[in-house]
């Protein structure tokens, strides 16, 4: 399961501690797919995050970059990363 942050719940019991938990409104499911995007934007590089559970998609900006070369890097990284929590194998 891919879990967002959620400044919303900084007053609820356990947030103090600074662990990312999965928001209540958000889909439980396990994620199946992940993708990032980069696309310019008002002169800037933005990352997006797509991520495909079994009943919807969910897009997300990352961040934006000044370079083209450094929000591909950040892509890739951020992308390795959510792979590491998907379950079974990535191409196959």
């Amino acid at each position: 399961m891919i879990a967002v942050a959620d400044p919303t719940d900084a007053g609820s019991p356990g947030a103090e501690d600074g662990r990312t938990r999965p928001r209540a409104h958000s889909s439980a499911d396990d994620a199946l797919a992940v993708e990032t995007v980069v696309s310019e934007e008002r002169g800037r590089w933005a990352v997006d995050i797509v991520v495909v559970f079994a009943d919807g998609v969910v897009r997300k900006r990352i961040d934006t970059h000044m370079t083209k070369a450094r929000a591909e890097l950040s892509a890739r990284l951020i992308k390795r990363a959510a792979e590491r929590e998907l379950p079974g194998p990535l191409h196959g």
